[in-house]
C-alpha cells in the first residue's frame, strides 16, 4: 500500500482452516496487498520439540484495498478466504495505525522480530525450546546477551538461562 493511496484501507479477512499461505498467494496474484504477521511456535510431537512459523494470528490475515471499488466481494470468492470480518453489510476497516505498528515490528517475510528491550523486572513468555509458552520475569541481563529469567515450576521458582531471541515482552 503506498501513502498516495488514501482511499486503501487495512480489513481483516477470516481464512479457511490450514489456509492461511494458499489464501495469501491467491490475493497477491489478483493484485492484493496482504499481511500476515508470523512467529516462531514451538510444540512437542513425538517426544522432541519441533519449531515452525504460525501465523500470529491464527486464522486470519488482512488485507489492503479500496472499499469503495467493490473489491470486497472479490476477497470473499478468493480460495482459501471463509469471509471478511463485517460489522453490519460491509467488511470494517482496521485501524491503520495497529497494521502499521504491527509492521514495524515484524521483518520483510512478516516475521515478528523479537523485542529489542527487555530489562530486570519485565514479564515476558518463551517462545522457543522445551519452555515454549511459559510466563516468565527478566531477573537480569549478562553481558553476553544471555537472559537470566524467573518461572514458576512445581510451587518454587526455578533460574533459567535464555537467548534474548526467544522471548516475547508481554
Amino acid at each position: 500500500m503506498t501513502a498516495h493511496d488514501r482511499d486503501t484501507r487495512w480489513f481483516l479477512a477470516q481464512l479457511k482452516p490450514n489456509c492461511a499461505n494458499i489464501a495469501d498467494r491467491n490475493l497477491k496474484r489478483q493484485g492484493f496487498t496482504t499481511f500476515l504477521p508470523l512467529e516462531n511456535e514451538t510444540r512437542q510431537r513425538n517426544g522432541k520439540f519441533v519449531t515452525a512459523l504460525r501465523p500470529l494470528f491464527p486464522g486470519y490475515i488482512f488485507v489492503a484495498f479500496d472499499i469503495a471499488r467493490g473489491l470486497w466481494r472479490t476477497v470473499n470468492a478468493t480460495h482459501g478466504i471463509t469471509r471478511l470480518v463485517s460489522l453490519g453489510q460491509e467488511p470494517t476497516a482496521v485501524p491503520r495505525d495497529l497494521v502499521s505498528q504491527l509492521m514495524q515490528r515484524c521483518d520483510a517475510e512478516g516475521r515478528l522480530l523479537s523485542p529489542q528491550v527487555v530489562k530486570p523486572g519485565d514479564p515476558v513468555t518463551l517462545t522457543t525450546g522445551p519452555f515454549a509458552n511459559f510466563v516468565a520475569e527478566v531477573e537480569k541481563i549478562a553481558a553476553d546477551r544471555r537472559v537470566w529469567v524467573l518461572m514458576d515450576m512445581m510451587g518454587s521458582q526455578t533460574r533459567v538461562a535464555v537467548s534474548a531471541h526467544q522471548l516475547r515482552a508481554i
